[in-house]
């Protein structure tokens, strides 16, 4: 099974753009990825045809109930839940302190919940937020050496105490593949509940909840080729037992109940035509498969072994220029340990100026902590600008790797002849 990267490419429009005269190269995917042609016309449609809030004796209004109905079985058969398992926020920010929100409720005084030092801050500070009545909050390492989590440091931190564990399917700085599914036992061995973050993963391969077994799993549809929009899985019961900080008329029926105000519904509409695109991918890759689910399952596997492939060729290239030092795991044989986004430095410039070096030259690449505030701190690079990420989707080609390494080249040489001229 391989991807057709040509007819992959025509479905988005945005890769045509150009910078100076040259093509544009994204490589900002963890920051946002582009979208279908299909997504935005779903958008436009919506807007033209079914304009309306929810519940209204009009066709409008009917039309949106249905799409509401329909996104959420679109998501459900991509993280393989249940259509009432799945709720609609502005963001996956949003949503975690809506969560932890609610949790707070049921927590006391010297509780303790587990976080990460690689995680995006999304998924720490809602948690840390307890701590104002009483939680105490915990925080497991990373090895420095190849930006791993400490399992170890789970065992010895998830106790009789522990209440609630949070931690990332994979991190958006430097592309480690956390191993949630040990943690999600580690936290049921003592009844706690699992929190876990899978925006930056979403577009890199298969979610699938069932086999994760986790209590909550929050993503981001503008990280997986959709508009801005944040998705939240959660078992059906906590949706039924907590209670949700929420208006007093607004509807008590699950999910619904924890959809706060009115919804983007032209980006639902985007979102269903994103998963139809996936969906379509699944099926030109085998043509024999008849159902949404499957075919999502097989886009996803598939993209995630041709991303390891785009890996290899991006950190073998990386790691032949002089001055390059790259955060995360590096060894060919364990990249299915990690996503094709690499954080890195650089001699002789900081993360923004190359970033924007980069940028001149048409290769979008994002430069900061971004937001994974725990993880520059603990690899002491926060007070000296963090990283330089690379991030790569499926639509990226080999090519435009090969253009950020001769790039890339271009400047480290450039730089040594200032130096030597100094």
């Amino acid at each position: 099974m391989t991807l057709d990267l040509n007819w992959i490419r025509e479905q988005f429009p945005s890769l045509a753009q150009e910078v100076n005269g040259q093509p544009a190269i994204f490589f900002d995917a963890p920051g946002g990825t582009q979208v279908p042609r299909r997504t935005i016309d779903a958008i436009a449609n919506y807007l033209l045809t079914s304009n309306s809030n929810l519940h209204g004796a009009f066709a409008t209004s009917a039309r949106t109930d249905a799409l509401v109905l329909e996104a959420r079985r679109a998501i459900a058969d991509f993280l393989n839940s249940n259509p009432d398992e799945i709720v609609f926020g502005a963001n996956m920010t949003t949503l975690a302190f809506s969560v932890s929100r609610a949790i707070a409720r049921t927590l006391k005084p010297k509780d303790e919940i587990v976080v990460t030092s690689i995680d995006h801050d999304a998924n720490v500070a809602p948690w840390l937020a307890l701590s104002e009545q009483g939680v105490i909050v915990h925080t497991v390492r990373v090895h420095r050496e190849d930006c791993t989590l400490d399992l170890e440091e789970f065992e010895q931190k998830i106790t009789a105490r522990t209440k609630l564990v949070a931690i990332g399917s994979a991190s958006n700085a430097v592309g480690t593949i956390n191993d949630v599914k040990s943690v999600v036992k580690l936290a049921q061995n003592v009844g706690a509940w699992t929190f876990v973050d899978a925006v930056h993963y979403a577009p890199h391969g298969v979610i699938d909840v069932q086999d994760l077994d986790c209590d909550f799993l929050a993503c981001s549809a503008y990280k997986f080729f959709a508009p801005h929009l944040g998705i939240l899985y959660a078992k059906r019961q906590h949706l039924e037992q907590l209670h949700p900080y929420k208006v007093r008329p607004a509807s008590e029926e699950v999910p619904s109940r924890w959809e706060t105000g009115t919804q983007s519904f032209e980006s639902l509409a985007g979102l269903v035509a994103t998963i139809h695109y996936l969906a379509e991918l699944g099926t030109r890759i085998n043509p024999a498969i008849n159902d949404r689910k499957t075919a999502l399952r097989t886009a996803m596997e598939t993209i995630r072994v041709e991303e390891r492939s785009l890996s290899q060729k991006l950190i073998s290239g990386l790691l032949e220029i002089p001055g390059i030092k790259i955060y995360g795991i590096t060894d060919p044989t364990r990249f299915d340990q990690r996503t094709p986004t690499v954080g890195l430095r650089m001699e002789g410039h900081s993360p923004s100026e190359l970033a924007k070096l980069l940028g001149d030259r048409g290769i979008f690449t994002w430069n900061g902590n971004f937001y994974a505030l725990n993880l520059t701190q603990s690899l002491g690079v926060e007070s000296s600008g963090g990283f330089l990420r690379i991030g790569l989707a499926h639509y990226n080609t080999p090519e435009e790797i090969s253009t950020l390494i001769t790039t890339l080249h271009s400047l480290q040489r450039n730089q040594v002849g200032i130096e030597f001229c100094k």
